[in-house]
């Protein structure tokens, strides 16, 4: 399982816009094939700042399943609009307490 990671920054104002949106493309990006879950939080220091949570299968179902698809286009089309700039997106894995 890979984490995937995505520090968003909406423009001041467009905040319930963006969430609205995000609503709306939930379904694109949870039903993506090897998509495991999908989570958006928001910033309480900074409710300008949301930080975007999906476990993938691997890295690969991301950037091919999603990513190199029309799907990809249908989420950006939503809530791109509301960025202050491009996200910064990273993948992570677990570390375990036992090494394994």
């Amino acid at each position: 399982m890979v984490l995937e990671v995505a520090l968003i920054d909406v423009l001041p104002g467009h905040e319930d816009a963006f969430v609205a949106d995000y609503r709306q493309g939930h379904p694109v990006l949870a039903g993506t094939p090897g998509c495991r879950s999908v989570r958006m939080t928001r910033g309480i220091e900074s409710p300008s700042r949301f930080v975007l949570l999906v476990e993938w299968d691997s890295v690969a179902a991301h950037e091919e399943n999603f990513r190199g698809t029309e799907r990809f286009a249908q989420w950006r089309a939503l809530i791109g609009k509301h960025f202050a700039n491009p996200p910064v997106v990273e993948h992570f894995t677990d570390v375990t307490p036992d090494g394994a």
